[in-house]
């Protein structure tokens, strides 16, 4: 199973994401200092597993820089043919290809209106960054699976870089500097968690549920799930579960629950109670004893690292979890079927 393309890269991560602070943190300084005073909100361009990280960058940008975040409509740039006005945004576009048309659209757009740009790509040959001002390469290697893990929490990593030098933050820059040894905690303390992954060889659909920082997490292990196993996952943020999905849990209904410590704690432990009291099948991702005990399935992380940091360690669990639950059905999780590496949408 360890020679699996998929497993190599989720184990690579760590090494991927010290690469990049080593490499792009002084380099990033620049660009946030280019950027000063050019901008009062920010459009992310992307698709995917990147739309999942422009979602970290949300509450990241948000409780830090406090800057709106919204995620860009790429089909009013090219079907509709109606772009918005993009008056005092920063444009970025986070992708692993760089090639997608849709998203190019969008930073052309941009260019057009004379708005600011900047790429987030592992490819710094491709279209993106040559159409964008700035751009942060992702050194996240070749990615030769076709599920993105280390180009996702790599781009986790280049957003916080952003998010601290657009801030002058050095004590946060310090704690994300701590973060690739954190998770190469995280990853060799799930080996035998993963043992009990044949429980869900039969499971055929799920709830992932995280809030705030980790909503991003839910969705990103929501899709690592859909694309590997073919089990039809459905992320939410725990307060919009409450507001109907949650009718759907009964005996036995499967629920991941992205739940580190942090300001959400109290908030995600009441749902994990009620979840049990509704005798939910839950599997939980979690830094503490408390909200992991009484789970099927724990799902433990590093307890050293702000809860502004943890999607980068919350989603190592479940991309672990996906592979091994596609291996468990006897799929092929490097090349999932019915999926290519680069998809270009219009």
């Amino acid at each position: 199973m360890e020679t699996s393309i998929l497993f190599q890269e989720i184990q690579q991560q760590p090494e991927v994401l010290d690469e990049l602070i080593s490499s792009e943190n002084s380099k990033v300084v620049q660009i946030a200092k280019g950027l000063e005073g050019k901008f009062r909100y920010v459009i992310i361009s992307a698709r995917g597993t990147s739309d999942n990280a422009a979602r970290y960058a949300q509450y990241l940008f948000g409780a830090h820089n406090h800057l709106q975040v919204a995620l860009s409509s790429p089909s009013l740039f090219t079907l509709y043919n109606s772009p918005p006005n993009l008056a005092e945004a920063l444009v970025i576009g986070i992708s692993q290809s760089g090639k997608s048309p849709d998203l190019l659209a969008v930073m052309e757009e941009a260019k057009h209106q004379g708005r600011p740009t900047l790429a987030l790509v592992n490819d710094i040959g491709s279209p993106m960054a040559s159409i964008a001002d700035f751009v942060i390469p992702l050194h996240a290697w070749p990615e030769k699976a076709i599920a993105a893990t280390k180009s996702y929490t790599a781009s986790l990593g280049a957003l916080a870089l952003l998010s601290c030098a657009m801030a002058g933050n050095t004590p946060r820059q310090c704690g994300l500097s701590n973060l690739p040894k954190e998770m190469e905690n995280t990853l060799s303390g799930l080996s035998s968690s993963l043992q009990h992954v044949e429980r869900y060889r039969f499971m055929e659909h799920c709830a992932v549920l995280g809030r705030g920082y980790n909503y991003s997490s839910a969705f990103e292990i929501a899709l690592k799930i859909k694309e590997l196993s073919r089990v039809v996952a459905e992320p939410y943020s725990t307060a919009d579960f409450l507001h109907g999905p949650i009718a759907t849990v009964h005996n036995g209904f499967p629920v991941i629950l992205v739940a580190p410590q942090g300001l959400l704690y109290e908030d995600t432990m009441r749902i994990k109670v009620q979840l049990q009291s509704l005798e939910a099948e839950t599997m939980i991702v979690s830094n503490d004893k408390a909200m992991l005990s009484g789970a099927q399935l724990p799902l433990s992380i590093s307890n050293h690292v702000p809860e502004w940091l943890s999607p980068l360690v919350a989603v190592l669990p479940g991309q672990l979890f996906a592979w091994k639950l596609a291996i468990v059905k006897g799929l092929n999780p490097d090349n999932p079927e019915g999926l290519s590496k680069v998809t270009r949408t219009y």
